[in-house]
């Protein structure tokens, strides 16, 4: 039984990796990072392409 276990929690650690991920972006967008990330990304593009 113990064996079935670890075997299975190793099996489904990307699930774990998955969930943890998807919590941190809903995290990120519920505390206002979203408009924070989405206006440097956009300054970045427009100093790279020498609008801005």
């Amino acid at each position: 039984m113990k064996g079935n276990l670890f075997q299975m929690i190793r099996e489904r650690q990307w699930l774990c990796g998955v969930i943890a991920g998807v919590a941190f972006l809903a995290i990120g967008v519920v505390t206002g990072q979203l408009t924070v990330i989405w206006k440097k990304a956009v300054m970045i593009c427009l100093e790279c392409i020498g609008i801005g």
